[in-house]
């Protein structure tokens, strides 16, 4: 099937991009900064020419902001042939269910989507996307749009436009104004974060984690999620409470405050369940740096966050702030805060990438009927191999055994002569004659 992605040269484009390619559909994009280098880096084509694009794809995705979302399905849809699918993904659904209902000739489905992740996640495995069907507008394309999430991991909820805004009113836009207005109010008071975080608790870290991670996106998208109609009601009653609250405050009124959090905790539910959930997170936190201060003296690999960068060495130094990691001779300080500690294969990993690797030759003479393949692949899974190859079988010796050359690649930084002992012990034990 042959789907045009309408904002495809797009970071959220991009992602639907390769995964519908992944997964063997025709795929075009368009963008409106007409990022043809974009499109040549997905290995898909660009549509030069729009309108015949539109006419010629079973399918055509919506993947532009917010603001622009009803103005392009206004462009689009019309130009759309029977029997095709309009579908968009923004995070609100009244409004562009409405235009695409409006504008889409009708002969053409229309679908709301709306995937709860973003585009750094690797794949559907475990997300949630949110379906908008109408009523007989979507009989042929939901199933087929529903299969192909939910075969490849993905949890669908079936919902309406109203009940969708309802529910992101409070999901997205109370969750997202209140992290922001944390921000805000922090930089209003001319607030040390960074000197914050040497009396930090394991909630304030996580809190403040999240609250730096809005920041640090598109202020824009955020700004557009809070357009959602269905925001004001949830703002309003928000205010409400904070005035309330900080009123009990002021006033000294602790009985008021309790009685206002017991009530809470009922309408909430199990709170007890919530309580695990969050020391679940607080525990992966601690448990992550118990690991770093276990690893001093030993070679560990930090990965730094923002820069993307890998530094490997040994773990020197660790305080509730910062590791000192020692690099070629060089000792470097990260911020606790910046870095991620690499699991064990990880770091294998990165070393298979990156360093110069030793290969060496092995012969020997395996019993005739056992397999080289079987025999390569227990080789391959000793500690400090990069790769095996069988590089040449010789069964002119005579009816009960072969000869099988091996080169087997090393991680470079272990002795080579150690690893190579190893795989002529392995060899030996399984019964092979070395040559």
């Amino acid at each position: 099937m042959k789907i045009l992605i309408i904002g495809g040269t797009g970071d959220t484009g991009q992602w639907f991009t390769k995964f519908y390619k992944k997964h063997g559909w025709d795929v075009t994009v368009w963008g409106a900064n007409a990022r043809h280098d974009v499109a040549e880096s997905l290995g898909v084509p660009f549509a030069d020419d729009l309108d015949n694009e539109i006419a010629l794809s079973d399918v055509v995705m919506i993947s532009v902001p917010i603001d622009l979302t009803e103005q392009v399905i206004a462009d689009i849809a019309p130009k759309m042939k029977a029997g095709s699918l309009l579908m968009d993904i923004t995070s609100i659904k009244t409004i562009p269910v409405n235009a695409m209902l409006q504008y889409a000739p009708s002969g053409v489905e229309v679908l709301g989507t709306h995937p709860m992740f973003g585009p750094t996640i690797p794949d559907l495995q475990g997300q949630i996307v949110i379906l908008v069907p109408v009523d007989g507008r979507s009989e042929h394309w939901l199933p087929v749009i529903r299969s192909l999430y939910e075969d490849r991991g993905a949890h669908i909820e079936v919902t309406s436009a109203l009940e969708h805004d309802r529910m992101m009113a409070v999901v997205q836009g109370l969750t997202y104004f209140a992290y922001i207005s944390i921000g805000c109010a922090m930089a209003e008071l001319d607030f040390d974060v960074t000197r914050s975080r040497r009396f930090m608790s394991p909630v304030y870290e996580i809190m403040v984690d999240f609250v730096g991670r809005m920041l640090a996106q598109n202020p824009y998208l955020y700004a557009m999620i809070q357009m959602n109609p269905e925001v004001e009601v949830v703002h309003e009653a928000y205010m409400k409470v904070c005035r309330e609250m900080s009123d009990q405050v002021k006033n000294g009124d602790v009985q008021d405050f309790v009685d206002a959090m017991k009530h809470a905790a009922v309408h909430f539910g199990d709170t007890q369940a919530a309580l695990g959930r969050s020391d679940k997170l607080i525990n992966t936190k601690i448990s992550e740096f118990q690991e770093l201060i276990h690893s001093i003296g030993s070679e560990r690999g930090l990965r730094h966050q923002y820069s993307g960068v890998i530094h490997v060495g040994i773990v020197k130094k660790v305080t509730p702030l910062s590791v000192v990691i020692e690099c070629s001779g060089s000792e470097i300080e990260l911020k606790i805060e910046n870095i991620r500690l690499l699991h064990m294969d990880e770091l294998v990993e990165w070393k298979k990438q990156n360093l110069k690797h030793n290969s060496r030759d092995v012969s020997a003479i395996i019993p005739h009927g056992a397999s080289p393949d079987i025999i390569r692949d227990l080789v391959s899974q000793l500690n400090g191999m990069v790769s095996v190859e069988i590089i040449n079988i010789y069964d002119g010796l005579n009816s009960d055994s072969i000869s099988v050359a091996f080169r087997v690649t090393i991680l470079g930084d272990l002795d080579a002569g150690d690893i190579l002992r190893a795989v002529n012990d392995l060899l030996t034990g399984i019964g092979c004659t070395l040559r």
